[in-house]
């Protein structure tokens, strides 16, 4: 169990020294993409794949307004096979997010780019298609994510040692915005 405790002591102490600020800033800006009615764009790879499809999930469905307000508008980048492969087989992987985001983003609209290295070609082409059109882009990344950190308007790097504790974190985070998201919408 001694790995299993260093593990969790980790990511608790990644989770407490994660910065609040460009938090608050995602917060904020994920809720003003809510009130204009916006469509929020989530993506990733491997294990940040499934942060962004899980994000994307918690918005669309876990989140009840009261009567008369409108839902989330929310849709994961990462979830169609069918697009996926297509766009890998036909341009190559380093499109597969950001050619179907062309025919869906619109301006106003928020990304959210999921990437622990900060270097995915996909993640970083979905990030600069989304502001070729005047979407918003939120990133979350790792220690190492300057070439994402140049492509958002928010981005969060949490310094983490490893893959898994970043990618525990990422999903932490995630869990943060949506609640915050929630409580905000849910309010009235």
């Amino acid at each position: 169990m001694k790995v299993v405790e260093e593990h969790l002591a980790a990511v608790a102490r990644l989770v407490a020294a994660t910065p609040r600020e460009p938090l608050a800033a995602m917060a904020d800006r994920l809720w003003q993409a809510y009130r204009e009615e916006a469509q929020v764009f989530a993506c990733g790879n491997g294990g940040s794949s499934a942060t962004a499809s899980h994000f994307i999930e918690d918005l669309a469905k876990g989140i009840t307004p009261p009567p008369g307000r409108p839902r989330f508008r929310a849709i994961s980048l990462v979830d169609s096979v069918p697009t996926l492969t297509a766009y890998g087989n036909d341009l190559g992987f380093e499109h597969v997010f950001a050619e179907p985001l062309r025919n869906l983003v619109r301006p106003g609209d928020v990304l959210v780019a999921i990437s622990c290295s900060g270097r995915s070609a996909n993640v970083l082409r979905a990030m600069e298609a989304a502001r070729e059109a005047g979407a918003a882009v939120i990133a979350l990344t790792g220690a190492a994510g300057e070439p994402m950190e140049e492509r958002a308007d928010i981005c969060l790097r949490a310094p983490a040692r490893g893959l898994q504790e970043l990618e525990d974190a990422h999903l932490v985070i995630a869990h943060a915005l949506y609640l915050e998201l929630k409580a905000r919408a849910e309010a009235g």
